[in-house]
């Protein structure tokens, strides 16, 4: 009885087995998989601005104030960029203690241990996959309104073929097994044609404000299709308010969904490795563009819905050029769709470089097969970088996505709270690392990002809540079936290794 005890005590204490601060960094300068450190404050912050400035602004905004939150549109970004600078504040902290790629799997690796490190692992797998995939989808259709009207999908017998999101992914795939810094560069001048075209947007469409267009500022709630059932949030679906469109759970709905703008920041986490001097470099890049994207954000959701009422947004098809074509101002609605068009591009390389820097991380530590972790001479993980484009493609070229932002925002969110109470154990546990940022107000302000993020979890749709249950559920089965076996952590407690 005894040793079965032991044996179940051994069990649990693998599960939950921690690698060090120490060794991660040492693992850094392993040669066979060594990334080489290019990267400045300000490249982070334009890969940083690069990817949040796309989807959000592009298409997110106009469907959301037409179809669940009205003018309050505005103050959902608002409520969304605060949780997301709480969580910000906590990823500085722990990007410049632990300068290694992997971001929230790597900083959960050094404080919660090896499981809960392969379960958020597995989720950022889920959050990039997902988010490339649809932005890449949006890339295509903006593509179409360039050339045209003229649709990118072909028929293939019963399959309908996005040949525009999978050229985008190409490319991409291309710049970034060819260097982190040639992307940052590309990103940089792509990044400041959007920045251009977001600014002509607010100060074109001040001309063409009605202050009527505001009133009523919380529409009154409605019933509808997007808020009943297992569609509508899990905050109404338990306090029994039976929809989420317009009134106030609208608004806090909209907050959960705008959250998906704001997804980016955190993949200046995943380039850590890659920072000169990530201690400095990391907390300006993080917050840095957060702060650039919300006030951008902000006033861009002010103009859009004072140029036309919210009703005139209702739909799938509405996005920010629909303001402008609503009235007649047609060399405007051109100029967004190209700058959309290349907006879009950069969002998709960023989100793919995450993608591929966490699944570096964890093939690294064995969790996923170490024959993917060697870089090539470029200092890229090359192996990576295809396998990760070629899925990617596949997922944005055949299959339709349609509203999977929710399970991006869902993972995400996810992350997010176990990074914020990952500051408070490592705090505690390791108080003697140095930081280049410190969380100000520890406790308060990780317990507050904590709540937060848990509220917007909370105010998304039953139904995602159900495909990230069974998502994790298989990431678990993995685990167990392989990753566990093969822990490089592992191997060198059974001396396998040294």
């Amino acid at each position: 009885m005894a040793v079965k005890d032991e044996q179940a005590g051994s069990g649990r204490s693998k599960l939950f087995r921690t690698k060090s601060i120490e060794q991660s960094i040492k693992d850094t300068d392993e040669p066979e998989t060594k990334l080489r450190k290019e990267l400045n404050s300000w490249d982070l912050t334009v890969f940083g601005v690069a990817v949040v400035i796309g989807a959000g602004i592009f298409t997110l905004t106009a469907r959301t104030a037409g179809n669940v939150a009205g003018p309050s549109v505005s103050l959902a970004f608002v409520i969304a960029a605060i949780a997301c600078g709480l969580a910000a504040l906590c990823y500085a902290e722990f990007a410049s203690t632990v300068p290694v790629a992997g971001s929230a799997y790597t900083f959960s690796y050094a404080t919660f241990g090896e499981f809960v490190a392969w379960i958020i692992g597995w989720d950022l797998i889920l959050e990039f996959a997902l988010a490339s995939s649809v932005v890449a989808k949006g890339w295509s259709l903006y593509l179409g309104e360039v050339m045209g009207s003229r649709s990118p999908i072909v028929e293939l017998g019963p399959i309908s073929f996005d040949w525009g999101a999978v050229l985008v992914i190409a490319v991409i795939t291309i710049l970034l097994a060819t260097g982190t810094k040639l992307s940052s560069r590309v990103s940089l001048v792509i990044t400041a044609i959007k920045v251009a075209v977001v600014l002509l947007v607010i100060i074109v469409g001040l001309f063409y404000i009605d202050t009527d267009n505001y009133s009523p500022y919380i529409p009154p709630s409605q019933p509808g299709s997007t808020g009943e059932g297992i569609h509508q949030s899990l905050f109404s679906y338990v306090t029994g308010a039976g929809g989420s469109t317009f009134g106030w759970y609208g608004l806090l709905a909209a907050a959960s969904l705008v959250f998906f703008a704001f997804i980016g920041f955190d993949v200046v986490a995943t380039t850590a490795e890659e920072a000169k001097e990530p201690q400095k470099a990391l907390p300006r890049g993080i917050l840095g563009s957060l702060l650039i994207v919300t006030v951008l954000y902000v006033a861009v959701t002010l103009v859009l819905t004072g140029m036309v009422k919210y009703t005139e947004l209702e739909g799938d098809t509405s996005n920010l050029a629909t303001a402008f074509a609503f009235h007649d101002i047609t060399w405007a609605k051109n100029v967004i769709s190209f700058g959309a068009l290349a907006g879009l591009t950069t969002v998709v390389m960023v989100l793919m470089l995450g993608q591929t820097r966490v699944l570096f991380a964890m093939a690294r530590d064995g969790l996923m097969p170490r024959r993917l972790a060697p870089t090539g001479k470029h200092g890229t993980p090359v192996r990576i970088t295809i396998l990760v484009g070629v899925v990617v493609a596949v997922l944005a070229g055949v299959f339709p996505i349609g509203t999977l932002e929710e399970m991006v925002n869902i993972g995400t969110l996810f992350a997010f709270v176990l990074v914020s109470i990952g500051v408070l154990v490592l705090r505690r546990t390791r108080p003697d690392l140095p930081r280049g940022f410190r969380v100000p107000l520890v406790p308060l302000v990780p317990i507050l990002a904590v709540l937060a993020c848990l509220w917007l979890m909370f105010n998304l749709s039953v139904e995602t809540w159900m495909r990230f249950v069974v998502w994790m559920a298989v990431g678990v089965v993995i685990y167990f079936a392989y990753s566990r076996q093969h822990s490089m952590i592992g191997k060198r407690e059974r001396g396998e290794i040294e």
